[in-house]
């Protein structure tokens, strides 16, 4: 027996005189072994030709002896001891472990230059574009990509795009959905390598926020009568920007359009109790007065009466009330880029 030497095509053990085992014979005698050992074995990650190539090998094999078992694992173990150190291989591995090390710009050259697209899912990619993003890519397709797409996104992130459409696309877009059934996974697949295809060709920006975006923060801790001659040259130049700058900013007086009354007490939990009286002293204006009264209704009924006498005897102007609001706000956008709280649109309803 010990001069035994297996051949895997056979369907019996094998005898004497046959070819020693391949190294393709031998990784499916590693996989085989490893799957009867409940191992997760995640085989996925390999080029699709390796995984047919493997499966067929399996599909050919029937049965080897204990020892040659024993003599493959042994080897492969003594491959896996002598390794000190492993490296992607290719191209496209190489980019991916270096995936946020190198500038984008640099990434995108070497690929193009080698060919190589981004790997992985395309899909898992696709889900963690903006909303906005996604809308582009939603209008620029045909009401069947639209519909594979919205339903391969999470969702709630599909219900905001939806949202964000106009009436008659979302509605055909819909009705493609109920029509997604017959749909094969490789036509899916391929929906999603042309997608991502299409964020690969993109270039480079500068910029990852938009210029109403840009402008709209940057007026936000801008004083208010400067804002608004700000806001007032923009209306006469472009009234469309001017409109969309509006919708970006975030002021102490948006706070009852743009905030839910159960994120409140969030707020005064990362607010200093000086700071948010003298925000609420500070307040004198309409909008201002309504913000001021929002919160004070929404926190705990014994902050706000503390809040509210504290504020009476207090006179609070200028710049160090401005600073107190912008305090509030700023709270209230690091609670945003958090995680932690939504802000709503102003057209939304309140939950």
């Amino acid at each position: 027996m010990s001069n035994l030497t297996p051949i895997a095509a056979l369907p019996g053990p094998v005898r004497v005189g046959r070819p020693p085992l391949t190294r393709r014979a031998k990784a499916a005698i590693v996989v085989q072994f490893l799957l009867n050992e409940g191992a997760d074995v995640p085989l996925s990650s390999l080029p699709e030709d390796l995984q047919s190539e493997l499966t067929m090998q399996l599909g050919r094999m029937r049965y080897i002896d204990r020892e040659t078992l024993n003599a493959v694992i042994e080897e492969f173990s003594n491959e896996l001891e002598s390794v000190g150190m492993a490296f992607p291989g290719d191209m496209a591995g190489a980019l991916n472990a270096l995936d946020g090390k190198i500038s984008h710009r640099t990434a995108l050259r070497l690929r193009k230059e080698a060919g190589v697209r981004q790997t992985g899912d395309p899909w898992e990619r696709i889900n963690k574009l903006s909303e906005d993003r996604l809308q582009q890519l939603v209008l620029g397709e045909a009401t069947e990509v639209a519909a594979v797409m919205m339903s391969k996104i999470e969702t709630a992130k599909a219900a905001k795009v939806l949202a964000r459409l106009p009436g008659d696309k979302a509605r055909r877009i819909s009705y493609a959905i109920s029509m997604t059934s017959g749909v094969s996974p490789e036509a899916v697949d391929r929906i999603g390598l042309s997608l991502a295809a299409q964020l690969d060709a993109e270039p480079p920006r500068a910029f990852e926020k938009r210029p109403d975006e840009r402008v709209g923060a940057i007026l936000n801790y801008a004083a208010s009568a400067k804002r608004d001659e700000v806001l007032e040259g923009l209306e006469e130049t472009d009234k469309d920007f001017a409109e969309a700058v509006r919708r970006a900013i975030f002021t102490f007086a948006n706070i009852p359009d743009r905030l839910k009354k159960i994120d409140i007490p969030k707020i005064t939990r990362d607010v200093p109790a000086d700071v948010l009286t003298q925000a609420i002293a500070a307040a004198t204006g309409e909008a201002d007065l309504r913000a001021a009264e929002f919160l004070l209704e929404n926190m705990s009924k014994r902050m706000a009466g503390s809040i509210r006498e504290e504020a009476a005897g207090m006179s609070v102007k200028g710049k160090k009330g401005e600073a107190a609001m912008g305090a509030v706000v700023s709270a209230i956008r690091d609670l945003v880029n958090a995680g932690e709280i939504d802000l709503r649109s102003d057209d939304d309803d309140e939950e």
